[in-house]
């Protein structure tokens, strides 16, 4: 399943975010990531100490815990989203009866 994350940093803790965030290496974004999760694309507004992200992953669990990790600074929001193919497929699905 395909989940759009999008976030908002708490503006006392936006630079602190930064600075976890910038200091990462791919191996440990990948860890904070876990197992489960495929990052497809990430965008960041630093302007507004925003962002959104899409993951694909199968288990609520896990993104559940992936956002948890960053619960500290950001209030964020999970949204399971479709691509062109498969929401095509579901309004064809749907007008076809």
């Amino acid at each position: 399943m395909l989940f759009m994350v999008k976030w908002e940093l708490y503006p006392d803790k936006k630079m602190d975010a930064f600075a976890a965030f910038g200091q990462m290496t791919a191996e440990e974004d990948a860890a904070d990531l876990g197992p489960d999760i495929t990052l497809v694309g990430r965008w960041h507004d630093f302007a507004s100490g925003s962002g959104a992200a899409i993951i694909e992953c199968d288990s609520a669990e896990a993104v559940s815990s992936w956002v948890y990790n960053w619960s500290e600074v950001i209030s964020s929001t999970v949204t399971p989203v479709l691509d062109d193919e498969s929401a095509r497929a579901v309004i064809k699905a749907k007008l076809a009866g």
